[in-house]
């Protein structure tokens, strides 16, 4: 199937590893210019290769070392810098979390990351995304938002707020040719993840987590960033409010 994403500009705030890179990867891979950033220059090195070999060389890749806990100006000045050096914007991934600092816990890093890392996202970027003509954003929540997880934490409800917002904006861009939508991904294991963490400190509730899971894994990076793609692409253009939960059955809630 022809995505339709080459020569579309995404820009992804995070991405350097993880369920980030993984995205970036297939988009760069359908043709895609990307842009994103990473606290550290080596992950970014090593991203910026990764996506290089995704896509043959061939696709513009903007990527430089940002933070933005405690700086949420500098994080407006670096998302119109990523569209102004892509030449616009056609989708924005909204994958920054406090859960990729560690700060779960913390009520206003996660405001300030996991909301308005989106709030301003959108402010910044609905302009060219109007511009595009198939304008698409995707916010990164979690099932930790769908139902009760581990322990009453920032985390999870700033994810429920989350897939609120999207679905009320998805609303309000429709008429401007802006499709929004959420991914919500259950427990994805990878080498530098949170999961590995609790693997290592945490073995109990890892195995407990593990003996829940109908499919008897956890989920995987690159499962989770093909949905993300697809969902961003033109090729679902009536896709616009919707949350898609990539999760192997480990939820248990009934959605319709």
């Amino acid at each position: 199937m022809d995505l339709g994403l080459k020569g579309k500009k995404v820009i992804m705030n995070g991405g350097a590893h993880g369920l980030g890179l993984a995205s970036l990867k297939h988009f760069a891979a359908e043709g895609a210019d990307v842009a994103f950033f990473s606290r550290k220059q080596d992950k970014i090195d090593a991203a910026k290769a990764a996506i290089a070999e995704a896509s043959g060389g061939s696709g513009k890749v903007f990527a430089e070392t940002f933070d933005m806990v405690g700086n949420l100006d500098g994080y407006r000045a670096w998302l119109a810098k990523a569209a102004d050096e892509l030449g616009g914007c056609d989708i924005f991934i909204h994958m920054a979390s406090s859960s990729g600092t560690g700060g779960t816990g913390d009520w206003q890093q996660g405001l300030d990351i996991d909301i308005m890392g989106a709030v301003i996202g959108v402010e910044v970027l609905t302009p060219h995304l109007e511009a595009s003509g198939s304008g698409s954003i995707v916010f990164m929540s979690s099932t930790a938002a769908l139902e009760t997880f581990v322990a009453p934490q920032a985390f999870n409800a700033l994810k429920a707020a989350l897939i609120t917002h999207a679905s009320q904006l998805s609303q309000a861009l429709a008429p401007k040719g802006i499709r929004v939508n959420t991914v919500s991904p259950g427990a994805i294991h990878y080498s530098d993840g949170n999961w590995e963490t609790i693997k290592q400190h945490m073995p109990a509730l890892y195995e407990a987590t593990l003996a829940k899971m109908p499919m008897g894994r956890f989920g995987e990076p690159d499962e989770v960033g093909k949905a993300v793609v697809f969902v961003a692409s033109p090729a679902c253009p009536y896709m616009t409010g919707a949350n898609v939960v990539i999760d192997g059955g480990f939820t248990q809630r009934v959605q319709f």
